[in-house]
């Protein structure tokens, strides 16, 4: 072997060590560079998945099954004439249900059974909608009814028997509030992961609980108290989004403890991309795909614009379903995270052994 004066060997071509193609590859999978570049393609993949779910169910709405009241003889030629023309333009989905008597037709509306009542006259009908129930329903509802009207001849009234509240014109604002619950409520589950992560498994729910208590307040006490966009009915309103927050929080904290570092994605996926442009929020659920405007019932964002919505403009119909749904995602959440806790990153030892000074024996030790 070559040495140096000092006896050293030298580095030579011959000496030095090439790593073989497996070698690169196993530090490569080991290096932070790998999960770096995954997922450098997954937000990219998800970006463009994201404008396209809310371009998908937003840019274009289309009414699939629009359930309408029907008061009055709908055998007249004027009944004839204006029913006709607006299934035609409505391609068929309006739905008309016959009511005795047009306090039969609103109590529909309150219970959100119907999103418009037609009142048929003599002379005219009378078309009202209920803006509350679905604004972007109502306002295609009212577009359409005017020029099919004067297209048959025949004359019509336009009103709303349940408008939405003048700090809500477009109806989007329980859309927002909820849309807030759900993203501070899984980002908070993220930051309790990153920055507590020594919460163990009952300390991490109760705290889970807490951020979403005081956020829901905070969200709340904004909208109605200082900016007064809303009249909330407030302690519903608060727990509702409470409820949100928590389930969010919890379907996160389930995904990180089944897929640890990349439970961002179903969570995202379930909560963001699927749930928020199918929650009926923004779109009403008749104008949605069909599919979609099933499947967003199911989901917490939907289930807490539903139960919002419900407790804002229709106090006295409040359903149960909104409130199953959001109270069994986190249940859910809460059984699969307790039963594979053991998985979950994180946590420390409840009693850890004091430290012993150097020469002691630690406690329990004998010689």
């Amino acid at each position: 072997m070559d040495a140096d004066q000092e006896g050293r060997p030298r580095s030579g071509g011959a000496h030095v060590r090439h790593r073989t193609p497996g070698g690169r590859w196993s530090a490569f999978t080991a290096s932070p560079f790998l999960p770096a570049i995954v997922l450098t393609f997954i937000l990219a993949a998800a970006a463009g998945v994201f404008a396209g779910s809310y371009t998908y169910n937003m840019a274009n709405p289309t009414p699939h099954r629009i359930p309408a009241a029907a008061v009055g003889p709908t055998g007249t030629a004027t009944a004839t004439a204006f029913v006709d023309g607006m299934e035609k333009a409505l391609n068929g989905s309006l739905e008309l249900r016959r009511f005795p008597s047009e306090a039969a037709a609103r109590s529909a509306v309150e219970e959100q059974e119907v999103f418009a009542i037609l009142t048929f006259r003599t002379d005219r009908v009378d078309f009202a909608v209920a803006g509350a129930a679905g604004a972007s329903v109502a306002q295609l509802l009212a577009e359409t009814a005017l020029p099919v009207a004067k297209a048959a001849g025949v004359p019509v009234r336009i009103s709303d028997v349940k408008p939405l509240q003048k700090g809500d014109p477009r109806g989007l604002a329980l859309f927002y509030v909820s849309l807030a619950a759900v993203i501070v409520g899984l980002v908070g589950a993220i930051q309790l992961n990153v920055q507590a992560s020594e919460l163990n498994p009952g300390e991490r729910i109760a705290f889970t609980l807490a951020y979403s208590l005081l956020g829901a307040f905070a969200i709340a006490s904004v909208v109605d108290w200082w900016l007064g966009a809303l009249r909330l009915p407030f302690v519903e309103s608060w727990l509702i989004l409470a409820l949100t927050m928590f389930t969010s929080g919890m379907v996160f904290t389930m995904f990180n403890t089944l897929m640890g570092r990349w439970a961002m994605l179903p969570t995202w996926g379930l909560l963001v991309l699927l749930g928020n442009p199918s929650s009926g929020g923004a779109v009403s659920w008749p104008l949605l795909p069909s599919a979609l405007g099933h499947i967003g019932r199911w989901l917490p964002p939907g289930a807490s614009i539903n139960a919002n919505h419900t407790a804002v403009y229709f106090g006295g119909a409040q359903h149960v379903f909104p409130f199953a749904v959001l109270a069994g995602w986190a249940l859910v959440s809460i059984a699969v995270f307790w039963i594979w806790r053991g998985r979950h990153p994180g946590g420390r030892e409840l009693n850890p052994a004091p430290p012993t000074r150097r020469g002691e024996a630690a406690p329990g030790l004998t010689e």
